[in-house]
């Protein structure tokens, strides 16, 4: 465990990381928060794990920002580049990153699934963008990877009216990948995470490059970026060992060193 205040930072022998929300009742998303997440991320990125699970415990993922840190402008600029620095530091760490989400994800807490590569939501989980009901919009991601995400108009129609979705709807619209029972949350993210971790999580890592920046990009650019990752990626000693193990031992029989 690393030395967090308002977090914990697990390295499991299976090679799995996973990051506990631990701020109180509601895991607020205050600026104190939000820099211990980016100073864990920091510190997976500088020894990677070979997946992250990103977790709020068993009653919720996070219920949003710290509304006792809201004021005027000068204070929502704070707080903006708080949410965006350690989110986007979670996104674009180069390991899969898996949400579990045990019960309310609303506005900051459905921006930091969102960051995430992948959610899994117990079916007790609820998410939202609640900030209009609040006379604001979303700070911290959520007008732009939510509409990547379920697409422009459920979008919009979440972040206008403040309505939140209940994770079987989550699960139909594409907010969520899965829902298991609340007592299997726990256990299927930290399954899937191993299950990820064994593989070649160098090419994972090129892959989820090309995948994000193909993105933000034309269709023309992002082909150009996929045949520069394909070279790239039989740079890597796992490629050479998945194309040998294609003949002996067979496909999907690979031992995979990560590099």
């Amino acid at each position: 465990m690393s030395d967090h205040e308002l977090l914990t930072l697990e390295r499991r022998g299976d090679g799995v990381a996973v990051i506990t929300l631990a701020n109180g009742r509601v895991n607020a998303l205050s600026q104190e928060l939000l820099a211990e997440i980016e100073h864990a991320v920091g510190e997976l990125a500088a020894d990677l794990p070979g997946a992250l699970v990103v977790t709020g415990g068993d009653r919720l993922l996070a219920a949003g920002a710290d509304i006792s840190q809201f004021g005027g402008p000068d204070e929502a600029a704070t707080i903006a580049a708080g949410f965006h620095s350690a989110l986007d530091a979670l996104a674009a760490l180069p390991r899969f990153v898996i949400a579990a989400v045990s019960g309310y994800a609303l506005g900051g807490g459905c921006e930091l699934a969102l960051a995430c590569d992948y959610r899994i939501a117990s079916e007790r989980a609820v998410f939202g963008q609640p900030e209009i009901l609040l006379g604001i919009v979303p700070g911290g991601g959520g007008t732009q990877r939510l509409p990547r995400t379920i697409g422009a108009s459920r979008a919009k129609e979440m972040c206008i009216t403040g309505r939140q979705v209940r994770a079987d709807e989550a699960l139909r619209i594409g907010l969520v990948d899965e829902v298991v029972s609340h007592d299997e949350l726990h256990d299927r993210a930290l399954d899937l995470a191993a299950e990820v971790a064994k593989g070649a999580v160098a090419a994972q890592a090129i892959a989820k490059r090309l995948i994000d920046e193909g993105l933000s990009t034309s269709l023309a650019d992002g082909l150009r970026l996929e045949r520069a990752g394909f070279v790239e990626v039989f740079g890597t000693e796992d490629s050479q060992i998945g194309v040998a193990s294609f003949l002996e031992p067979g496909p999907g029989k690979a031992t995979f060193t990560g590099r």
